[in-house]
């Protein structure tokens, strides 16, 4: 901007500051967006692979969001960093984020191994709550992974958090959400142990669920109940050369 043709305009330099902050923020949310679509593509393709090879969709439909700048500004605050756009672009893996809603246990992890193995993918964190569900009965296999975004001046990794899950379980935590979050009314003891044994009857029916699908694609199944694997089987099937070249780790 031409001071000199504009020095009549009081505070002209922190306006000026001001709009190269909101073009800096612009800038971040294109390029966060071009993350998601990037993964929501890479999952698109595995989903139609699985219907034309085996007729099975083991995607039953995917959500996104950018998180709000008021959300950037409270997590920066709360962690103590500095507020601002490359502050953030350091610091938070969580900017963009996918849900990834399955029909069954079994589809969770086969997605999210055929994902990150894939050569442009990289493996940043997992933390599997289907194995070791939060105290409140939550459950979901989140990762966070960093994917190429192509712009004009060359790619940039950008991360992205992906939160995977069955339709009962999502069904469970966006109820649960609603109801603990949506009131003024406080959450009772009472209240917050009955909607850990929803969560645990919803794990049931997962389960159930899956044994029934198996047992229709293989009657010699019947009965067989898969476990969860162990967050040591996960990491070994996910990380690969991930774990390798990153040095990336599994959280309980």
């Amino acid at each position: 901007m031409d001071n000199e043709q504009f020095r009549d305009i009081p505070n002209l330099d922190a306006m000026e500051k001001q709009l190269k902050s909101v073009q800096a923020y612009i800038e971040m949310q294109q390029l966060y967006n071009g993350a998601i679509r990037e993964v929501k593509t890479k999952l698109d393709v595995l989903d139609d692979e699985f219907r034309v090879r085996y007729a099975h969709n083991p995607i039953h439909h995917m959500e996104s969001r950018l998180k709000s700048l008021n959300s950037i500004i409270g997590k920066l605050h709360k962690n103590g960093w500095p507020i601002g756009i490359e502050s953030a672009l350091e610091h938070l893996n969580d900017i963009a984020g996918i849900r990834v809603i399955c029909y069954y246990i079994d589809d969770i992890y086969q997605i999210a191994s055929l994902l990150t193995h894939q050569n442009d993918i990289h493996l940043v964190k997992i933390r599997d709550y289907i194995k070791n569900p939060k105290e409140n009965g939550y459950r979901s296999l989140h990762l966070v992974v960093r994917v190429p975004v192509f712009l004009s001046e060359g790619p940039k990794m950008v991360p992205v958090e992906i939160q995977i899950r069955t339709i009962a379980m999502d069904f469970w935590a966006s109820l649960e959400h609603k109801l603990r979050y949506k009131t003024s009314v406080e959450v009772s003891d009472e209240i917050r142990g009955r909607l850990a044994r929803c969560a645990e009857n919803s794990a049931m029916l997962d389960l159930e669920m899956q044994d029934i699908y198996h047992a229709l694609e293989d009657p010699e199944q019947a009965g067989k109940r898969k476990t969860v694997p162990s967050i040591q089987e996960i990491a070994s099937k996910l990380y690969g050369r991930s774990k390798q070249s990153s040095g990336a780790e599994p959280e309980n």
